[in-house]
Parts: C-alpha cells; structure tokens; sequence
C-alpha cells in the first residue's frame, strides 16, 4: 500500500473536497456531486476508460443504501474500484498507488469564477467627475471623498450672525 505520508495527504484531500461548496460540512463525509469534482479536477476521470457514468456508479456501489454520502474508509475502496478501471495494464496494488497518487494533495479547482469589472454603465456611474448637484460637493477633484464635511453643512460660528454667508465682504463694499 501507499506510504504513511501519502495516506496524510490523501485524507486531507478528502476532507478538502468534502468541505467544498457546503458550509456546514465537517469533512468527515463526502456527497456525490463533491466527489464526482474530485475525480474530474484530480484527472480520476480520462473519458475513455473512466468516465463520469462510472464515477457516479462506484459511488452508489460504495455508500450505504438509505445513505447520500460516503465516509473516508467507503473513499478508499471508491478509489480501489476505480483504479482497476483507471489503471489496467498495472497489478491491483500499483493501480491503488498510482490512484492514490493522482488524488494525494489536491484542492478543489475554481473554475469559471466570475471577475468583477467596470464597463460601461458602472464605470460611468462610479466617475466622480460626472456627478452633479450635490453628490458633486462630497468628492474632491482626485475622486476621494471628503467625509463628513462633504455630506453635512458644517456651520461657521465666527462672528455676530452666525451662518452668515458674505462674511468679510463689508469692508470692499464701503470701498467704493
């Protein structure tokens, strides 16, 4: 059989893959819809001599028969199922080994995960330079806003009349 540490991190994939998606797993069991992304991102799966109509049959062959999930020791002999299937031209030992090779270490793969991007109308709604009114006084010109000066009118409390607007304006009118 495999090696000690081999067994370690195949466990650990195992319990990576049995985690994946479900965020109230223990990684102590398995579905089948995480373990058929097992042998596919794993390359178990080839599409000619193991496909994934026989993923799908080896796992309904392994797990109970009211049960929906497979533990780590029904996974062994899942894998021991496949590996004759997977590896023809090797003995039944070197077949598991090479399996268990294949599945040692292994995370789940994201794949297709969607990218956000700013095209089109979000980057035109998110230019402070276009904006108007007053959303327009709560950037500065770099686009960084200005906090709370920029969403509240802070009051000026110098002077007698506070709020008044043309403060310091008195002495260039009597100018004239």
């Amino acid at each position: 059989m495999a090696g000690n540490a081999e067994m370690a991190s195949l466990e650990e994939s195992f319990r990576k893959f049995a985690i994946y998606g479900d965020t109230k797993a223990t990684g102590q069991e398995m579905n089948g819809k995480n373990w058929a992304k097992l042998c596919k991102d794993c390359k178990v799966t080839d599409g000619k001599s193991v496909t994934s109509t026989d993923v799908d049959i080896v796992f309904s062959k392994v797990k109970g028969k009211t049960a929906r999930v497979i533990n780590y020791e029904e996974f062994k002999k899942a894998l021991e199922e496949l590996a004759s299937k997977r590896f023809k031209d090797k003995s039944k030992e070197e077949a598991y080994e090479a399996i268990c090779q294949l599945v040692a270490g292994k995370e789940p793969i994201n794949v297709g995960v969607t990218k956000a991007k700013t095209v089109g109308a979000v980057e035109r709604l998110t230019d402070t330079s276009k904006y108007t009114g007053s959303h327009k006084e709560r950037f500065d010109e770099s686009g960084k806003g200005k906090g709370k000066s920029g969403r509240e009118n802070i009051v000026d409390t110098s002077g007698y009349v506070s709020a008044y607007k043309n403060a310091g304006t008195y002495d260039a009118k009597v100018k004239k």
